[in-house]
């Protein structure tokens, strides 16, 4: 929660030298536009940038290996995601109600998608699920309302 309700933040860089960030770190950034990962990130935690509502789109580097439950939870301004190669792991509801979402590539390192992992994503048209999923989340993976 280091940057909880900072709604004035617009932009954020993690070095390198990072290699977590945190459960609910930049909780309800509203204003929070441009997040750029460092490499050495191997763990998005928990509600990170949950309702951060002026993101428009995140790349997700090739050292995450997990992406935690509610992460990207309500960013109704993200219209792409791209999940690099080294994620295993996508966490429930991790980037649910993301209602600009329109497109998402899931690379073929994923092995598992958490339950309701896009749902609520009205805008959702495409999605590429790479060749190494195993496992689906029961209950909702893509429900519309």
């Amino acid at each position: 929660g280091a940057f909880q309700y900072c709604s004035g933040l617009t932009s954020v860089t993690i070095p390198n030298s990072v290699e977590s960030i945190g459960d609910e770190a930049f909780y309800e950034c509203s204003g929070l536009t441009s997040v750029t990962i460092g490499n050495g990130v191997t763990r998005i935690g928990e509600s990170a940038f949950y309702n951060c509502d002026g993101l428009t789109s995140v790349t997700i580097g090739n050292s995450v290996t997990s992406i935690g439950d509610e992460a990207f939870y309500s960013c109704d301004g993200l219209t792409s995601v791209t999940i690099g190669n080294s994620v295993k792991s996508i966490g429930v509801s991790a980037f649910y109600s993301c209602d600009g979402l329109t497109s998402v590539t899931i690379g073929n390192s994923v092995k598992s998608i958490g339950v309701s992992a896009f749902s609520g994503c009205d805008g959702l048209t495409s999605v590429t699920i790479g060749n190494s999923v195993k496992s689906i989340g029961g209950g909702r993976f893509l429900w519309l309302p």
